[in-house]
């Protein structure tokens, strides 16, 4: 890591009032990620060389409509500044996931990050964190969708549109909160034009993060350049027991048949949710995730597009 930076905070401009906001509104901040030279194309590059291959996804996606179809593939023989190099004349999205298991240096400026930020709100305090670089294409999309633990988006290199919007029952029913942690469906959910007009959209631009409360739904839009992106997770208690509420919520609806039932994050009533959320999973009710069974492409930085089909 950089030794100018470590003298530094990473978070640049913290403000009293952003522990109030942080994790019930959106809130945005400069950082200074960049300058510990872990995100440079370089470092980049040879992370993806060391990133073991189960951590590593790569879709394309189509950018000329508003169907979330994707095709999933491989790096192949490509190096780590070729996959860049192919990222960027292509429609790709490339995410290096779980680094802090692999790498260590990541691991300890991941640290550091929630280490400034409990020092920062006293009471609040983290547990599985996690840290991963998304590498996009120009005009790159990621559509609706909502994440189950807190989240945070940190931007490197190029200019994305993070489009966010309420989370009420609108936008995001109880029941699709409950599909999503069940596994039943991904995080994609269903998206009307119109709800744009609710919509809160921040332009991400280099040295800038933006964190959004639990749930709230939102989607991305690459500007016409290539997109390096950090995302950071992290959860507390107060999302794990929101995580037990409409887990087991969604477990008594599907064996009890039970409805409208108490999505409060905390009372008496989290306990035994968190119980039948135990049990579902014990019994292996849960669909295992997302499993990639077939590569339908791979990375060739000669190609016009940057890729080319497999079989």
């Amino acid at each position: 890591m950089n030794s100018m930076a470590m003298s530094q905070d990473i978070i640049a401009d913290w403000e009293d009032r952003h522990q109030r906001l942080f994790g019930t509104e959106i809130v945005k901040l400069r950082h200074r990620l960049a300058e510990t030279g872990m995100f440079t194309r370089e470092a980049l590059g040879r992370l993806i060389e060391r990133c073991p291959p189960q951590e590593l996804g790569l879709e394309s996606m189509c950018v000329e409509t508003d169907r979330p179809d994707r095709i999933y593939g491989e790096l192949g023989g490509a190096s780590g500044m070729e996959a860049i190099a192919a990222i960027e004349k292509g429609r790709m999205w490339m995410n290096i996931r779980r680094i802090m298991d692999w790498d260590p240096e990541y691991r300890a400026l991941l640290d550091r990050v929630f280490d400034e930020f409990e020092a920062r709100m006293p009471g609040f305090t983290t547990f599985k964190r996690n840290i991963g670089v998304l590498i996009s294409s120009p005009n790159a999309k990621v559509f609706y969708h909502a994440d189950i633990q807190g989240q945070s988006l940190w931007q490197i290199e190029g200019i994305k549109r993070v489009y966010l919007y309420p989370r009420s029952r609108i936008f995001i029913t109880p029941e699709i909160v409950e599909k999503i942690l069940l596994r039943e469906t991904d995080e994609d959910m269903p998206y009307e034009n119109w709800f744009d007009d609710y919509a809160t959209p921040i332009d991400l631009k280099p040295g800038e993060m933006v964190t959004w409360p639990l749930y709230a739904p939102h989607r991305v839009q690459n500007h016409d350049c290539l997109n390096i992106s950090v995302t950071m997770e992290h959860w507390t208690k107060q999302i794990w027991n929101s995580y037990a509420v409409h887990y087991g919520n969604g477990v008594l609806r599907r064996t009890l048949g039970l409805k409208n039932t108490s999505v409060r994050d905390h009372g008496l009533h989290v306990y035994p949710k968190a119980g039948a959320a135990f049990a579902w999973k014990k019994l292996g009710r849960q669909i295992s995730g997302d499993v990639v069974k077939t590569r339908d492409f791979r990375i060739d930085a000669s190609a016009e597009i940057g890729r080319v089909d497999i079989g």
